[in-house]
């Protein structure tokens, strides 16, 4: 299955694609919110200016984007009701995909329902079936590692599935740019150990669950970032120890007690594998932080207060489920394309998060 979605992935990227929401946002300099709210016609509810409106809608028929108003008008046959699973809502990227998917839901005037799921198949396929009983119109599917027995149940039901952060064959797919966010922030690692004279193989990619897809495409991102430079990381550099704070703990346990001492680099492969981190280094001297630079695929505004040096990729929720939302109002049952989402360091999206002023 790794294998089919890395094809679809890479034909995703082909000039062939179609155009998304993303682009337009581009191409017109607005937030993928704004456009959003532009192509499901609330724009005006949010005191958009026409203006604006009027250069997206021309930007979006030059890009060959085409709104399915047959599509949009299910939502008109149905209950209002439209939900998600999620994993948990433990760290921030899960917490805000629910909080956009329910900020975007409500702009559409649908009643959103969240319900965290622990990462447990059986309880994902109950969840499922009883959103379904409650006549959703539709349900995206977030964090589930093997999504096609829900997208299945949804397909049987006639409502429409999006699956999202992890793809699936059964319907089409809305991810993070994982590989290319891993390679960018392993090269901002590797800078920073050469500029403090350290070797560039003593960086280490810690955290991740083997064969899963995101996590093999960070390792394909991280070993991007050496292969260009035409060096090799070390043989243990990756360590697919788990997304949980006490495996990455124990991880780091092991490299410590090795070593005598933190190494020089670490990229940790979500939040809450670097939760371990900042738990397991807490019982170390303070002297210990300052021999290591560390990235995390994942953001969270606290690290900044933190006594290490941090990098930290942040993934655009917002991006995210406007595109998916996207998906819905084109909806094709056959449609099995993963859109791939860019990644930012640090702040870069809090512009399309300031939902109150939409290019006013």
């Amino acid at each position: 299955m790794e294998v089919r979605l890395e094809q679809a992935l890479m034909a995703s990227n082909l000039s062939a694609r179609k155009s998304t929401i993303y682009d337009i946002a581009k191409a017109t300099g607005s937030s993928t919110s704004t456009v959003s709210m532009v192509l499901n016609g609330t724009w005006t509810r949010y005191r958009i200016k026409e203006e604006t409106a009027q250069r997206i809608l021309e930007s979006a028929r030059k890009l060959g984007y085409n709104v399915n108003m047959k599509a949009r008008g299910l939502r008109l046959s149905r209950s209002g009701l439209v939900g998600m699973v999620l994993p948990h809502y433990r760290n921030r990227f899960f917490a805000g995909l629910a909080q956009t998917f329910e900020d975007q839901a409500r702009s559409r005037g649908l009643c959103p329902i969240v319900v965290g799921t622990q990462r447990d198949p059986s309880v994902e396929v109950s969840v499922t079936e009883t959103l379904l009983s409650q006549r959703v119109e539709l349900l995206f599917i977030a964090g589930v590692r093997n999504p096609t027995p829900l997208n299945e149940l949804c397909a049987a039901a006639g409502v429409p599935s999006i699956n999202l952060d992890l793809p699936g064959d059964g319907a089409p797919s809305v991810v993070s740019d994982n590989r290319g966010g891993a390679r960018a922030i392993t090269d901002v690692l590797i800078e920073k150990l050469i500029a403090r004279g350290k070797s560039a193989d003593e960086l280490v990619l810690l955290g991740g669950l083997p064969g899963e897809y995101a996590t093999e495409m960070r390792i394909a991102g991280f070993r991007d970032a050496f292969e260009a430079r035409r060096i090799a990381p070390a043989a243990d550099a990756v360590d697919s120890c788990g997304y949980n704070a006490a495996a990455a703990r124990r991880a780091l346990a092991v490299r410590y007690e090795k070593l005598g001492r933190l190494p020089s680099g670490l990229l940790m492969n979500s939040i809450t594998a670097f939760e371990g981190l900042v738990q397991f280094t807490s019982t170390l001297p303070p002297d210990a932080w300052k021999s290591t630079v560390v990235g995390c695929f994942d953001w969270d505004p606290f690290a900044a207060h933190l006594a290490f040096d941090v990098t930290m990729l942040r993934q655009d929720v917002q991006a995210i489920i406007s595109e998916a939302f996207a998906l819905v109002d084109n909806f094709d049952a056959a449609e099995r394309s993963v859109v791939v989402v860019p990644t930012g360091f640090g702040g870069i999206f809090e512009e399309a998060e300031q939902t109150k002023e939409f290019d006013r």
